[in-house]
């Protein structure tokens, strides 16, 4: 794959818009100056990923995930720079010109090898279906049957692999792609000891499996040899580098638009209950093809919506078996309804058999919350069993405590005890039992701190309770800064400053410490003597030096192109704002300084810090050098050096109010 010219990544990174970036993913609040959501890469219940509109970056401080507009691309589905660029050029209609140099082309990686491979096999299937005399007379009589229409076939995708061992291969091979990349894919199985390959999907109809830009990652494969016993009805791609079956879900990609405009995901089992639904009009429709639902298939789907209805066979094993996803669903804290369906029916069926008009009535009329439904379930199995209908109760008390809205669970809890015929207050102690032993269970380790604040949480409703939080914090960063100055740990010390120090170059690089002196340029004068311990800080350093010198502002913005990840991860991580500062302070006519603010005296007294830290740890090199010196007069030298360093140590010290004991 050939590279795009800098100058139009540059192009790019300047105009993609980092909130209309992640908000086609995740539904984002305002709340301050920054944006909000629950973090689309890991679980949680209170939103710890934020946006900053005005430096262009997001960050989750639960996980740690944090970039620019591209690296966000990348990381939301798993594509290279490359494939995050075009992703964004074609978002804002930048035409790239990519440079065709050799050196561009060896570029390529492997993870753009499995993607353009996974597309050439989906292209191979559509032609043979459509083209081949075998898929006219096997595979296009079974879609014809199932009631698709050539414009659900074409918009899916759908296609047909022939019943020969190695056509799909060959014709691969053929076209100049590795065999390791077909391996990798799942496409081909490889028998190295017997020295022989062949297609995984013979003689099967084909769905595509893509993700939610569109790109192809995998295929489900449907066996037409219904007596074939042997053969398994389904067969899907195996794991690979582009395809996480849990992941994904099916028609995500097609369904995505019409989830956030319905403001709710139909939750279906299989391919065609998709095809079938978004035939008849229903698009906001996906499926876990047949996998337990997973953690990260519900965080995909609350990108979009936080409402999921999920649509139930009249199968009781199967229903039971389901239950345990809905549990993650609820405690994701996303609202679940179900429907279910007429014993012998699934919605592919259903909505054959009636059309698409009333199929949407029947949706309407029977859905309910799933707490309402498990409980009428798990009471008509108890019935007059005392020990069945304890258990079933436990069991609701359990799926009631994963919903994280106090008034949602107490609603719930009232409607079970009338369900079941039992005090509310029997409930409510059961409930309290099961949170009691998940506080004990997500207690923090001893001698971690506590937050004063929370994410979404920073304006209270009083002045007493804004009182009360700073009070908490300045006691935190009190203990904080004891603990520190009791460590002896004198490289960890010195890497605390030093990132201190960058933080505010980064941050405040053109605010005036005094006239006509940046803190960038106080800084970086008052430090050019000092060598930076830490690698990550000392690069950093280097780089806010050379932009100074080159008579620029060193900028976080123009810093975090650089090519090294590391670099613009830690950028991230130093300028990025976990709290704000509450409105209420302003309402109570109660000023309360901020950073900026205090900008002179704030850098004069990290540079102050770092340079006092970094005393100490040279004297501590020549007290150590003391123990095997024989010299008498190299001896009396390095006294000299230790008694000038410490009356230098205590010179700071004054000047930072600290006590300096030796």
């Amino acid at each position: 794959m050939a590279l795009i010219k800098k100058e139009v990544v540059d192009q790019i990174i300047l105009q993609a818009d980092i909130v209309e970036v992640v908000g086609d993913f995740v539904s984002l609040k305002k709340k301050g100056q920054n944006l909000w959501a629950p973090c689309p890469f890991h679980f949680e219940k209170s939103p710890s990923f934020s946006v900053a509109p005005n430096k262009g970056i997001y960050k989750c401080f639960g996980c740690g995930k944090a970039g620019n507009a591209v690296q966000f691309i990348m990381d939301i589905e798993g594509t290279s720079y490359v494939e995050a660029l075009k992703y964004l050029a074609k978002k804002y209609s930048i035409d790239i010109e990519e440079d065709t140099s050799p050196a561009a082309v060896q570029a390529q990686n492997e993870k753009d090898s499995l993607y353009i491979i996974s597309d050439f096999a989906k292209e191979y299937y559509v032609k043979a279906l459509h083209k081949n005399d075998e898929g006219q007379s096997i595979g296009a009589p079974y879609f014809k049957q199932r009631g698709l229409s050539a414009a659900t076939i074409q918009k899916f995708e759908l296609g047909y692999s022939l019943d020969s061992w190695d056509d799909f291969t060959k014709a691969a091979l053929e076209k100049g792609f590795q065999l390791k990349y077909l391996e990798e894919t799942g496409l081909t199985i490889v028998k190295q000891e017997e020295g022989k390959q062949y297609d995984r999907f013979r003689g099967r109809v084909m769905f595509p499996i893509q993700n939610v830009s569109g790109r192809t990652i995998g295929f489900g494969a449907r066996t037409l040899k219904p007596n074939d016993k042997k053969s398994p009805k389904y067969v899907n791609s195996p794991e690979s580098p582009i395809y996480h079956k849990s992941d994904v879900l099916y028609g995500m990609f097609q369904a995505k638009q019409a989830i956030r405009q319905e403001d709710v995901c139909y939750l279906v089992e299989g391919y065609l209950d998709v095809l079938s639904l978004h035939q008849g009009g229903i698009e906001n429709v996906v499926a876990s093809s047949g996998t337990s639902l997973t953690e990260n298939q519900i965080k995909l789907i609350g990108r979009y919506t936080k409402n999921i209805t999920v649509l139930y066979d009249g199968d009781p094993a199967g229903i039971k078996a389901s239950l345990r996803g809905i549990d993650l669903i609820l405690e994701g804290g996303l609202n679940v309804d179900v429907v279910l369906f007429p014993d012998g029916d699934d919605p592919d069926s259903y909505i054959r058999k009636v059309g698409d008009t009333k199929f949407k009535e029947y949706l309407k009329a029977h859905s309910q919350d799933f707490i309402s439904f498990k409980a009428e379930l798990y009471a008509q199995e108890a019935k007059n069993n005392p020990v069945k209908k304890a258990d079933a109760i436990r069991e609701m008390v359990v799926s009631i405590a994963k919903i994280p809205d106090a008034i949602k669970r107490s609603v719930f809890l009232k409607q079970c005890s009338i369900q079941f015929g039992i005090d509310e207050q029997v409930l409510i102690s059961e409930y309290n039992k099961i949170h009691l032993a998940e506080q004990k269970a997500s207690k923090p380790a001893p001698g971690s701190a506590p937050s004063a604040f929370s994410p979404g949480s920073y304006a209270p409703g009083s002045f007493e309770e804004m009182a009360a939080e700073a009070e908490a914090a300045a006691a935190a960063e009190a203990e904080a800064y004891e603990q520190e100055n009791q460590t002896e740990d004198t490289t960890s010390l010195i890497r605390t400053r030093e990132r201190e120090v960058i933080r505010l170059i980064l941050n405040y690089a053109d605010k005036e410490v005094e006239a006509g002196v940046t803190t960038s340029q106080f800084m970086l004068g008052e430090l050019e003597d000092i060598e930076f311990q830490t690698p990550i800080y000392k690069r950093l350093f280097d780089m806010c030096r050379i932009k100074l010198e080159q008579g620029f502002h060193p900028t976080s913005a123009e810093m975090m192109q650089s090519e090294d990840k590391e670099v613009v991860k830690e950028i991230i991580d130093l300028i990025s704002e976990k709290y704000e500062l509450s409105d209420g302070w302003a309402k109570h006519e109660v000023f309360v300084p901020r950073e900026i603010d205090l900008i002179q005296y704030g850098s004069e007294r990290e540079v102050l810090r770092l340079k006092w830290r970094n005393v100490q740890a040279m004297i501590r090199v020549h007290m150590e050098s003391l123990q095997t010196m024989q010299d008498p007069q190299e001896l009396d030298k390095v006294l000299r050096t230790i008694k000038a360093l410490k009356d230098f140590e205590k010179q700071i010290g004054d000047m930072l109010g600290i006590v300096v004991n030796r």
